[in-house]
């Protein structure tokens, strides 16, 4: 199962990459669990100074912007 963790304080741009992350994964048939960090602290810790940021089984992928559904397929999959 991958583990898809979306970092970001809840403003809509984090908002925005949870929800085609969750798209691009079920489109992609892949068995997933989102996860979305909110706490700044968690933030921190991955090293993330730049929201939204996508991590991907614990490696962080994006930060500071909202990738294309195509890129954010090749990093899921």
């Amino acid at each position: 199962m991958k583990k898809l963790q979306i970092l970001g304080a809840g403003c809509s741009k984090c908002k925005k990459l949870a929800e085609i992350t969750e798209q691009v994964a079920k489109s992609s048939g892949i068995d997933y669990e989102l996860i979305k960090v909110t706490d700044i602290n968690e933030i921190i810790q991955f090293g993330v100074m730049m929201t939204p940021a996508l991590v991907v089984d614990g490696e962080v992928k994006v930060t500071g912007r909202i990738p294309k559904p195509d890129e954010i397929r090749k990093l899921i999959t």
